[in-house]
């Protein structure tokens, strides 16, 4: 017989001991067990349940992990739920067992709700026959222990979606049969050993995505023999990419780093590549392009965000024929790639933010994606008008002119389409409404279209972006809006279309931005038809047209999306598209100046209804818009006092009430809006001291202009009394006492005003001066004011 040898150190077999001896009263249980279910080896299962213990399990990471391994329905519990100490291991969910020993070779433990952190001294490895160990998309913490390394026969390790923190411990390169490895999405930090590890020649599969990584590439990663796919993106890598010394890769992933210098000609060589993903690093140099036509399994390629310049040879028509993915965004681009127009399988073509000036598409592809944005492309529009498969098309920043052609009605698979910014004229195709029944998004902004605004839209369409500002639209609204039960976002801003106020609008429930700004709506908006009116209405721009009547007062106490819904449990999020990169954008008036949102943060909210002919009073109501961040009431023909309530809008940043006919004091309680960067209050009839503290104290003159009756910091003009105090400090004695006495002050001082006004009613008509009289008047009222309330022991200011 041979002689056996024990493989671990003195330490763990005392580890062990300690662990038999905690289960000793279960061992008459376990003997009891049949024989074909007695299979886990008994100090197996007492470190699986030590490992359990050792961390807290919480259902609801369960319910909300982020993971992609994680199902769509997760299980009713987690899995460790089943393990028991009187249940065999190898009966255990998660737990795969030999058949034949019976001992632990594979650890399923992804989504399980675990949470903790895992130390050096963890019983998980005392396993060491475990091959395969995936706890993915749980909340597991702190560093990865060097315990790894005590697993030598583990074969495939998945730490993805956690909370992993601190350096790759070099013990897991050191595992000599380790081939897959994924740590996406954590928080490792530090380098990877730059030494070359021995250990890791058996590596097939790296991915760290995702990360906080840093330092420079290790050389020897590039030089493992059998290494297939290198996936560093989203890390903080710097340096160059060293040369490949392995032709095994074919899947490059290197992008959203800072690495720098130019790419290796090395990667020419790399036969079996499949994907190359070098997007968003300082990488620089001239490449030619039609090197990469020497990878013939080629299928993807993005070298988009560098600073490259990519040429092409124009008398060279390379052949790619596995390519179906090309991203050249940002890449100094002048001329288009020859070998662009014959590549017939050709699916994703990105070459946006360059200088191109013409495009050569071929006349048959199979694209389902063409993003040309952002260039210098002159002439009519170049869109691959026979492709029906085509599901994005971006053509916009470009120089593009004439009409679009109503051929464009045959793609009939579109789900966005952006024209927009650019020089587009004449009117639309009447079938840009409802020829696909997939589109969500149509952007035809800042062009130079006429005539009536697309329509026909059907029912049950999925449009959820109309963006048509900045055109020369006219007529009224299409009615068959109502049917976009689904928009989210509707811009007619700056056209020329004349129509009421479309309440009929109201209904649609997933609105949350209108934009009517700078048209011809006129009339009243009235009353609302509903009862939840806009009931997800964010932003609200109806300026710069011909509304009349009251201030919407009705609509404006039922806008429910514009309450408080900054909440601490809000997440902060964009709107977007969730399949492909595009974010919905719009251009609002903040704090007096026009700012284009590239991305809607779904928290933003905005009312502006100035430069219209609303008149009545602000009402008290809008102090419930606890997220108003723009508030625009300007240009218009309001009244009354500044409600105090408005000091309730605690997240308002711009507050525009300029050009109105409001009067009073500005309320103190305006003071509180901590947030509120910009005031404009001029041009009214506002008069007294205006408030001091927090942000009053940094607004300038310009915030006051035209009210002469204010005065106070920052004006010139210094206030003649003392502000007023609350009432709590004006009445500080009891109400009851001195009634009489002052009853008695209050008609002597009314009786002395009445002979005393006659008086001098009498000798300033006869005089023919009247504005000495009631200059005389307010003085002598104030007087007499002071006098009855100081025999009540009352202090008047």
């Amino acid at each position: 017989m041979g002689r056996m040898v024990w493989r671990y150190p003195v330490t763990e077999l005392l580890l062990l001991l300690f662990l038999y001896s905690q289960v000793a009263p279960y061992l008459s249980l376990s003997s009891s067990l049949p024989e074909s279910s007695r299979l886990c080896p008994l100090y197996q299962r007492i470190a699986l349940l030590q490992f359990k213990n050792s961390l807290s399990i919480s259902l609801s990471i369960v319910s909300s992990a982020s993971g992609n391994s994680c199902p769509l329905f997760p299980p009713p519990y987690p899995p460790t739920e089943s393990w028991k100490e009187d249940v065999d291991c190898c009966s255990w969910d998660g737990v795969t067992c030999d058949e034949s020993t019976g001992h632990v070779l594979y650890l399923d433990l992804r989504c399980s709700g675990l949470q903790g952190s895992i130390h050096s001294n963890s019983s998980l490895f005392l396993l060491p026959f475990l091959q395969s160990l995936d706890m993915s998309s749980n909340n597991l913490s702190g560093p990865i222990p060097d315990g790894f390394g005590k697993l030598p026969n583990l074969t495939d390790l998945i730490l993805s979606d956690n909370k992993f923190n601190g350096p790759m411990p070099n013990s897991i390169f050191n595992l000599t049969r380790l081939y897959y490895l994924e740590v996406r999405n954590n928080l490792l930090g530090g380098q990877l050993p730059q030494d070359r590890v021995i250990g890791s020649l058996s590596l097939e599969f790296l991915d760290l995505t995702n990360n906080l990584l840093n330092g420079t590439l290790p050389s020897w990663l590039f030089s493992l023999p059998r290494l297939r796919h290198l996936d560093l993106a989203k890390n903080q890598f710097t340096g160059q990419i060293p040369e490949f010394q392995t032709k095994s890769l074919e899947w490059l992933f290197l992008s959203y780093n800072p690495l720098h210098g130019p790419i290796p000609n090395s990667i020419f060589e790399l036969v079996n590549v499949t994907i190359i993903s070098l997007r968003s690093n300082n990488l620089s140099g001239i490449v030619e392009l039609d090197m990469f036509s020497k990878l013939q399994q080629l299928f993807a390629l993005d070298l988009s965000g560098n600073d490259l310049s990519l040429v092409t040879n124009t008398q060279v028509n390379s052949t790619w024929p596995s390519l179906r993915f090309l991203a050249l965004s940002s890449c100094n681009i002048t001329d288009f790639p020859v070998f662009v127009s014959t590549q017939e399988r050709l699916e994703y073509l990105n070459i946006s933010h360059n200088f191109l000036r013409s495009v050569n598409l071929p006349l048959s592809v199979s694209f389902t994606t063409l993003d040309l944005r952002s260039n210098l492309i002159e002439g009519p529009l170049p869109v691959p008008i026979a492709v029906k498969v085509a599901k994005v098309i971006f053509v916009s920043g470009n120089k593009l002119t004439g009409e679009i052609p109503s051929s464009i009605c045959n793609l009939t698979s579109l789900y966005i389409l952006d024209l927009s910014n650019n020089s587009l004229s004449g009117k639309v195709p009447e079938c840009l409404g409802n020829f696909s029944p997939n589109l969500s998004m149509l952007n035809l902004q800042m062009n130079s279209f006429q005539g009536p605004m697309p329509g026909n839209f059907s029912r049950c369409n999925m449009l959820r972006n109309l963006n048509l500002n900045g055109n020369l639209f006219e007529g009224p609204l299409s009615p068959s809006l109502i049917h976009c039960g689904s928009l989210e976002v509707l811009d007619l801003g700056n056209n020329r279309i004349s129509d009421g106020f479309p309440r009929w609008l109201e209904s649609l429930p997933n609105l949350q931005v209108l934009i009517l700004r700078s048209n011809r709506f006129h009339g009243p908006v009235g009353n609302p038809i509903s009862r939840d009116p806009f009931q997800g209405l964010r932003i609200l721009d109806v300026s710069n047209n011909s509304f009349d009547g009251l201030l919407p007062t009705d609509y404006l106490a039922k806008l429910k999306a514009m309450r408080n819904t900054a909440e601490p449990n809000i997440e902060t999020k964009y709107m977007e598209e969730k399949y492909v990169y595009y974010h919905d954008s719009v251009t609002v008036t903040i704090k007096g100046l026009d700012f284009v949102l590239q991305r809607i943060l779904t928290i933003f909210t905005t009312i502006d209804l100035s430069s219209n002919k609303f008149e009545g009073q602000i009402p008290d109501i809008v102090g419930n818009f606890g997220s108003l961040i723009v508030f625009n009431l300007s240009h218009n023909n309001i009244s009354g006092h500044i409600p105090s309530s408005l000091g309730n809008m605690a997240a308002v940043e711009s507050l525009d009430l300029s050009s109105n006919v409001l009067v009073g004091e500005i309320p103190s309680q305006l003071t509180n809006l901590n947030f509120l960067a910009v005031l404009n209050l001029s041009h009214n009839l506002l008069e007294g001291p205006i408030p001091r503290g927090k942000q009053f104290d940094t607004f300038t003159n310009d915030s006051y202009l035209g009210n002469l009756k204010l005065c106070g910091f920052p004006l010139s003009k210094i206030c003649t009394t003392v502000p007023q105090l609350p009432p709590s400090e004006l009445y500080e004695e009891d109400h009851s006492k001195g009634w009489f006495n002052w009853k008695i002050a209050a008609i002597m001082g009314y009786g002395c005003g009445l002979v005393l006004g006659c008086s001098m009613a009498y000798i300033a008509f006869s005089t023919g001066k009247p504005w000495w009289f009631v200059k005389t008047v307010e003085e002598w009222q104030y007087k007499v004011t002071r006098l009855t309330h100081r025999h009540n022991g009352k202090k008047v200011l």
